[in-house]
């Protein structure tokens, strides 16, 4: 087992991790096919063995709209929050089931595509209204450089809004400062948040840029830190050691990644 990185107080919630089994069926346009278990007991053993208290699960695309293991984890396991992939067709009802069930959003995988649905029209006009209704945000992973068209569309909506990855910021300098430009925008228009996550899979160098931009503009308490485990394609670089020392190399503060802290238990646990 690992040992912890630091004797500096760890995180009180890691806002984003995936679990998963060799049983579960990967969705047809599986962009990685993982052969192996990261069970929610394993990554509850992580959170302990590091000492944190809490975890939210993100729903992987991989699985499409198979949510039974993260549903059955959220009921095993009060410490523990997750988003689903869902049919944005789904009614209210089921909403407001796993809503109660620990469910605290719907990921939205847009990362791979450059072709959106029209959010004022059906069925999203509605579905993002039963989102609201149920207290659930959408958590969006869409390229850096298509921020400055999806967040003025979302904010019109009035859905709580969670950005993975930076904000998936792209390698071009431009491109990523118009991202970051659109998130400072909805940030004063909407309640939006955003994941300082997997800087193991960008340079050290624009995570640092992002996380000093973000920090600027819309401030602690609309970030939230998670290690992205178990580190798919890049478990052999990447594990919960790494994530916890970039992170702390990134927010050196103590005070401000306790103020991030308090922003993820108020957002998924309180």
């Amino acid at each position: 087992m690992a040992e912890p990185a630091s004797e500096e107080p760890a995180p009180r919630v890691d806002a984003h991790a995936h679990i998963f089994t060799r049983a579960m069926p990967f969705a047809e346009d599986a962009h990685s096919t993982p052969d192996y278990d990261y069970a929610a007991e394993t990554y509850l053993a992580d959170l302990d063995t590091f000492g944190i208290d809490y975890g939210v699960i993100a729903a992987a695309s991989l699985y499409g709209e198979n949510n039974e293991y993260t549903l059955e984890a959220l009921r095993l396991h009060p410490r523990l929050r997750g988003t689903v992939i869902v049919s944005p067709r789904t009614n209210l009802a089921k909403l407001r089931e796993m809503a109660d069930q620990g469910v605290v959003g719907v990921r939205l995988q847009w990362r791979r595509t450059d072709e959106f649905p029209d959010l004022r029209e059906e069925p999203y006009r509605t579905f993002l209204g039963r989102m609201a209704a149920c207290g659930l945000h959408a958590e969006l992973l869409a390229k850096g450089e298509q921020l400055p068209l999806l967040l003025p569309r979302f904010v019109e909506t009035g859905v709580r809004i969670v950005l993975d990855h930076f904000g998936a910021p792209p390698r071009d300098p431009e491109a990523r400062a118009a991202g970051m430009d659109a998130i400072e925008r909805a940030a004063g228009q909407a309640d939006i948040w955003v994941k300082i996550s997997a800087g193991f899979r960008m340079p050290y160098e624009i995570a640092a840029e992002c996380t000093g931009r973000l920090l600027a503009s819309i401030g602690p308490d609309r970030l939230l830190w998670g290690s992205d485990a178990p580190f798919v394609n890049h478990e052999d670089s990447a594990s919960f050691n790494s994530a916890l020392a970039l992170y702390r190399r990134l927010v050196p503060n103590a005070a401000t990644r306790q103020a991030i802290d308090e922003a993820a238990l108020k957002l998924f646990f309180q």
